[in-house]
């Protein structure tokens, strides 16, 4: 894209984090990745992603790394954090504490306590909304078991909770409903393995994970989507696409730190409860990596 009319448009980084051997955060390597995703034509990142592992992090943890990622973006590059949490008042901190950080905006899960319905979810967007900053929401039923519907995301955005979503539902026909009941929402590609179908029918950003890989690859695959240049978007998709899918699968964390070791960059060891990949995976993940690799895909 050629232009970001907003901060959270374009292709940002769901950024994976590294651990040190005794299973802290490496946070000077986080620093060089948030730099080196930049200069590989990234417009951004967003941290404390489920990719982020942010689960696992404790809260001093947390806010360093939204703050280490603040700290080494360059002048507009994005840092949208994720600010998920089980409940309205935990999502509200750690959305002030991203825009107290510098931030442009923030993504942000349904309450994840329990399977709530309408009104819990108004009144959790609502909650953190009040902090000022932009909210990307991010529809994930597979993980929360709360369906942002197109319905439920034309109605947070026309009360001004959200202005875009990250739509992680793997429906790509989701995305003409959206459209027909909000047509100014923002919708962002939220799983890899569908990226040139939501980027061919007019998404406007990515939150990507293989990016995180790939950055230049994947980056020029999204431009030339969104610019329905399907000669120069389809072949690359196709390559890639083996590796893309394992996006949305429940081992993505540990196959996209497995391609970052393949390919020389800094991906390491998962915090519990993630476990090592079968022996299947891992070799399927690696040779897949290789091929990518040999294929000239950086």
């Amino acid at each position: 894209m050629s232009t970001r009319e907003k901060p959270w448009h374009g292709v940002l980084v769901a950024t994976a984090l590294p651990f040190a051997a005794d299973d802290s955060v490496d946070y000077d390597a986080y620093a060089e990745h948030v730099r080196w995703l930049a200069a590989s034509g990234c417009h951004g990142v967003s941290p404390n992603g489920s990719l982020g592992e942010y689960q696992t992090l404790d809260d001093v943890e947390r806010a360093r790394v939204v703050e280490t990622a603040i700290a080494a973006a360059p002048g507009g590059f994005t840092v949208m954090p994720g600010v998920a949490a089980y409940g309205a008042r935990q999502a509200r901190r750690w959305a002030e504490q991203a825009a107290e950080a510098g931030a442009q905006a923030v993504m942000l899960l349904p309450p994840n306590a329990y399977r709530g319905g309408r009104e819990s979810v108004l009144d959790h967007y609502r909650t953190v909304a009040a902090v000022g900053l932009p909210i990307v929401a991010y529809n994930n039923p597979i993980d929360t078991r709360i369906d942002l519907t197109p319905r439920l995301l034309a109605e947070l955005f026309h009360e001004g909770l959200i202005a875009g979503v990250k739509e992680f539902s793997g429906d790509v026909r989701r995305f003409y409903e959206i459209k027909e009941l909000a047509p100014e929402l923002d919708v962002l590609v939220g799983s890899d393995d569908v990226v040139a179908e939501l980027a061919i029918a007019g998404a406007v950003g990515w939150v990507a994970g293989y990016t995180n890989v790939f950055p230049q690859a994947t980056v020029e695959l999204f431009d030339a989507a969104v610019n329905h240049d399907l000669d120069k978007a389809l072949p690359p998709y196709r390559d890639l696409h083996p590796l893309l899918r394992w996006d949305s699968k429940t081992e993505f964390v540990q196959a996209i730190k497995l391609s970052l070791d393949v390919v020389g960059r800094r991906g390491g060891r998962c915090r519990a409860p993630r476990v090592p990949l079968s022996a299947e995976s891992a070799a399927a993940i690696a040779a897949a990596t290789e091929r990518a690799l040999a294929q000239g895909y950086r």
